[in-house]
């Protein structure tokens, strides 16, 4: 999970004094605006709860006012605290974490808590109209998708709602997945684009689909997207198989194909809108596309595709995102990410003795880094044999400090907002003889510190057959 504190604001205090606003983004987007003293108060709380151990180093308070430099040191130690916090699962899946982002996006806002209408679509625009409170998370709207389509709670884990909009052409942008400390509503109503929340299927392993297959409803949420995706060129198909696909179609025979479907190249991947990559050269136009353990790009020249490769995700040994942000924009202004550059770099292992670093300049850049480390969290469960558990429910009272140093009780309701995650051994503990040989090899290799670069743990998995 990406956050950044990328820019500040100076906002009115009311009685004719000023103060520091900082605007958070997460995974690329501007979510809100807190004060210094808000997130200490999330500290504090956080050590309570946790330990000391437990929780990054906070930037300590100072007596007299910030001169400019001060103040941007502070907005880069706040940034650095929060981006620590993103890497700790324990943490930012916390009930206290996710209550005070849910807050905060409230208070920034400036919404009421009311009864609204929003609609939910699926991939074949399929309207879900739904009766929400405009405060409701991400998992609660969606436990009420689930509930006016039918479809078992127990399929939660493999659905998730997304911000989605078409381009001129009509084609189909997907922004971003929703997360569970935003309000969907909200998130709907502030982006500046026109956008649709849509019901997709949130996993990558082809195996699920069989579980889901026994479910009337959820096997039409995956035929219904299966022939959207065709339809979008997103999965391809010969012509003599569009044929097949169309009997099937005709005939209502949506398990056949489903599993027709499944064979076709880039079934089960996510389509990113052209962009730049300065492999094999600078400033190469490219398709990516996100599936199957790899990074798949298409060169793209006037009129077709002249070479296409693939990076697969266990040779890639870290990978970063790069953001140059306008910082005279304000946090609404910054909504659209119009003024922003975004790449992602990722070190890959091109051969035996060499790691080169490849870089991807896109809008969609935190994307695909989501889609990366969500598809990497899905390969070492399943390769460690363990399947998705919630973690536990943190039981506890915490309080929610506003800008004007007030406080409220946080509340996030009786639904369980634990995500989902694999019981992963640590980094290194299952550690193969290879991957110490590599190490060696590559022992020269400088790392920056802190949480620029986002580990790969699924670099482990590599053995002497794959190099």
């Amino acid at each position: 999970m990406h956050f950044s504190i990328p820019d500040t604001q100076e906002l009115n205090e009311g009685n004719g004094s000023t103060y520091i606003g900082y605007n958070i983004h997460i995974n690329g987007v501007f979510h809100c605006t807190v004060r210094y003293k808000q997130l200490h108060n999330l500290h504090e709380q956080l050590k309570k709860e946790f330990g000391n151990d437990s929780v990054p180093f906070f930037p300590p308070k100072k007596l007299l006012p910030l001169s400019s430099s001060q103040l941007e040191e502070r907005r880069a130690l706040l940034e650095k605290y929060i981006q620590t916090i993103g890497q700790d699962s324990k943490l930012v899946t916390s009930e206290l974490v996710v209550g005070f982002l849910l807050s905060a996006q409230q208070e920034t806002t400036c919404e009421k808590k009311q009864d609204v209408n929003l609609d939910v679509y699926t991939m074949n625009n399929y309207q879900i109209p739904l009766w929400v409170s405009s405060f409701d998370r991400t998992e609660q709207v969606l436990t009420k998708v689930f509930k006016y389509i039918n479809l078992p709670l127990e399929y939660l884990q493999y659905f998730a709602l997304y911000l989605v909009k078409k381009d001129n052409s009509g084609d189909i942008i997907v922004l971003r997945k929703l997360l569970d400390f935003e309000s969907p509503y909200m998130a709907h109503k502030t982006l500046k684009d026109s956008n649709k929340v849509v019901l997709r299927k949130s996993y990558w392993d082809t195996g699920y689909d069989f579980e889901l297959m026994t479910d009337p409803v959820a096997l039409n949420l995956l035929y219904v997207q299966t022939v959207t995706e065709i339809e979008k060129g997103w999965i391809l198909a010969t012509k003599e198989t569009k044929a097949h696909l169309t009997t099937y179609q005709v005939s209502l025979a949506k398990r056949e194909y489903i599993e027709l479907a499944q064979k076709l190249k880039y079934y089960g991947f996510i389509q990113f809108i052209p962009c730049y990559c300065d492999y094999p050269k600078a400033q190469t136009k490219v398709l990516i596309a996100i599936g199957d353990q790899e990074l798949n790009m298409r060169v793209l020249a006037p009129g077709q595709f002249v070479k296409e490769g693939s990076f697969k995700v266990t040779r890639m040994r870290c990978w970063r995102i790069t953001a140059t942000h306008n910082k005279q924009e304000t946090a609404i202004n910054s909504q659209s990410n119009s003024n922003s550059s975004l790449e992602l770099s990722f070190e890959y292992l091109m051969s035996k003795d060499k790691l080169q670093w490849v870089t991807i300049t896109s809008d969609q850049a935190i994307l695909m880094s989501v889609c990366l480390q969500s598809l990497v969290d899905e390969l070492l469960m399943k390769k460690n044999g363990v399947k998705k558990k919630y973690c536990p429910v943190i039981k506890g009272s915490w309080s929610y400090m506003k800008r004007d140093g007030s406080s409220h009780l946080i509340s996030v309701d009786d639904v369980n907002l634990n995500e989902q995650i694999a019981d992963i051994p640590e980094s290194g503990s299952q550690e193969s003889f290879t991957i110490k040989k590599l190490q060696e090899k590559f022992s020269s290799v400088s790392f920056k510190n802190g949480r620029e670069f986002i580990e790969n743990h699924a670099f482990e998995c590599i053995g002497d057959d794959d190099l």
